[in-house]
């Protein structure tokens, strides 16, 4: 046999070796923080739109979906934060679940309409959210252009 070959075998059982055996320490762990959960959080908003706008209700469904879990990060790992009041977890569920409640409706229904003012009414309960918690100065709305131009936002021809 090659003995190049036998030589990156044994180099790669190595690092397969020594990988195995690497455990993190407690310090390894990272949590994210407020505002990182939100910037991902207005990335979702963003895609969200785009993909409702292209009737590409698999992909809206997604975004729905991580939106979702974007606010339970967000209330799991800041369950407090700075000067607001409430805890973030219910905070967030006040504002939050009635408009995604009626995204989902729109989207399951796949209705173009229904789907923009459900937008606009999550989109208003960001703001009242960010008002309440005094970050007022973050205003969110509809994006007017899209800085996905990486992502299709139309379904694909074989989706549902």
């Amino acid at each position: 046999m090659n003995p190049t070959i036998n030589t990156l075998k044994m180099l790669a059982g190595g690092i397969i070796l020594i990988a195995s055996t690497f455990t993190p320490t407690a310090h390894a762990e990272y949590t994210p923080g407020l505002g990182e959960i939100m910037a991902q959080t207005a990335a979702r908003h963003i895609k969200l739109w785009y993909a409702g706008l292209a009737e590409n209700w698999q992909l809206a469904a997604y975004e729905i979906d991580e939106l979702k879990e974007g606010f339970a990060d967000a209330g799991h790992y800041h369950p407090s934060h700075k000067q607001i009041k409430q805890k973030l977890p219910e905070l967030l569920a006040g504002y939050m679940d009635a408009p995604m409640a009626q995204l989902v409706l729109a989207i399951d229904q796949r209705n173009v309409d229904g789907f923009k003012k459900a937008y606009d009414t999550l989109t208003t309960a960001c703001n009242a959210c960010h008002i309440a918690t005094e970050f007022g100065f973050n205003q969110v709305q509809r994006p007017n252009f899209n800085p996905f131009a990486n992502q299709a936002f139309v379904p694909n021809p074989g989706q549902k």
